[in-house]
């Protein structure tokens, strides 16, 4: 996968996997990994998937319907591409925290909802619930920041509240943040995820 590595100054800090939205490509979220922790070495991918000349992580079939199969396939690549990209640069495999925004943030959701140990913890901006009816593995010690918007038009409040459930039924630790915006990233909502990450959200 197209990716950018950057070696961080502390090596004990998570390495922060930045996926982007829709449209997106590697470099959109590297602005937010120093906001977080600037010391953390920093992952980020481009997805693999192109939408009309957009990348994205997996296909959709229409707005808010993904494509279950390649959602499910491509969620298993991201996850190898993990494990070869920990052994490539030579950072600790178990210690990842995604950053992930709408179509990055539902990749980063999946990676949860699927493998027990893809990700030590998460930020999803803007995300929705990636599959239903599916039985999540023991999320135990995981912790997740969910930044959602009240009148978000792509992501309802009913589906964050949701995916807040599902992810705390599964026995991770949710923070769920609320904007008064639609689906747009705020400066306010990387702010309350970077303090978030400070308190110990990782």
């Amino acid at each position: 996968m197209k990716h950018i590595y950057n070696q961080g100054k502390d090596s004990a800090k998570p390495t922060l996997l930045l996926l982007h939205g829709t449209g997106g490509n590697e470099l959109d979220l590297l602005p937010l990994a120093g906001r977080i922790d600037d010391e953390a070495s920093v992952l980020s991918v481009r997805g693999n998937v192109v939408e009309n000349g957009m990348p994205r992580f997996f296909r959709r079939l229409a707005e808010g319907v993904f494509d279950e199969e390649d959602l499910i396939f491509r969620t298993k690549e991201l996850n190898q591409f993990l494990d070869d990209a920990a052994e490539k640069y030579n950072f600790d495999r178990d210690n990842i925290i995604a950053v992930g925004y709408s179509n990055g943030a539902n990749i980063a959701a999946s990676l949860l909802f699927h493998y027990q140990n893809a990700l030590k913890g998460a930020i999803l901006h803007h995300p929705m619930v990636p599959r239903k009816g599916i039985e999540l593995p023991d999320l135990s010690g995981k912790s997740v920041f969910v930044a959602a918007g009240t009148n978000d038009p792509i992501c309802s409040p009913m589906e964050s509240k949701e995916l807040q459930s599902l992810l705390e039924r599964a026995k991770a630790k949710v923070d769920l943040h609320w904007e008064n915006k639609g689906h747009q990233l705020t400066a306010e909502e990387v702010d309350a995820a970077a303090q978030w990450y400070r308190r110990g959200g990782n």
